[in-house]
């Protein structure tokens, strides 16, 4: 089936050990996409493209319970409005369910392992959903709500573990960057900023810092 955006089709590698796990990534690296550990909160700084790409996989996340999704994004080139005047602190990001109970601990050898994958295509909504919750309010400040995204760092590698209800709810926020920032740049060229937040008060983060998530279009070559 034919991509809808022409980002990158998904690579998907099968894992052997003591259990059998699916990684699911692009197939051509994200090159306009950054995750910086702010070491209190975590900046995304992405295009229009990489936005539409992460919010794909974010939607993947909520549909392939057994996978993990790694978007691997290090080493790439930071726009040259980042306030980090030293090199910052970049990270890749994997994302996965609850269920899958994936060490990251086993994370370092596991992605040693993996090689060019086969290459799938799937097709995500061409729009994303709505930025407004799936999540009833009173239910994600409800104290046995499970739905929210918990993290964990190892090996320069950022885990965001949640259900498949919060990642559907949260994938809107990349679509909704690769919808309106563009324009907004373009409408508004002395105030470019054009962002989105995972704030701590809104109850889908569970045990994982606010994460600031920022349009940008210039980059470094």
């Amino acid at each position: 089936m034919e991509n809808p955006w022409n980002w990158p089709s998904p690579s998907i590698t099968h894992v052997w050990g003591p259990r059998q796990f699916t990684v699911i990534r692009p197939r051509r690296p994200l090159t306009r996409a950054v995750l910086i550990d702010r070491d209190r909160h975590l900046d995304v700084l992405l295009d229009q493209n990489a936005a539409r790409c992460v919010g794909g996989l974010w939607e993947l996340a909520a549909s392939s319970p057994r996978s993990l999704v790694h978007l691997p994004l290090r080493g790439n080139a930071t726009p040259p409005l980042d306030p980090t005047e030293d090199a910052p602190r970049q990270l890749d990001l994997v994302l996965l369910h609850h269920s899958l109970q994936f060490a990251p601990s086993r994370w370092k050898e596991m992605r040693a392992r993996l090689g060019a994958g086969r290459p799938r295509t799937v097709t995500v909504p061409a729009t994303g959903r709505p930025v407004g919750s799936v999540i009833g309010v009173d239910e994600r400040h409800y104290r046995e709500n499970r739905d929210l995204i918990d993290e964990q760092v190892h090996a320069e590698t950022l885990f965001l573990t949640g259900s498949a209800k919060v990642f559907r709810e949260t994938s809107g926020r990349f679509f909704d960057i690769a919808l309106h920032g563009f324009a907004h740049v373009r409408a508004h060229p002395r105030n470019p900023h054009y962002c989105t937040e995972f704030h701590s008060t809104e109850g889908v983060l569970g045990n994982a810092r606010e994460i600031h998530v920022q349009y940008c279009e210039q980059w470094r070559s």
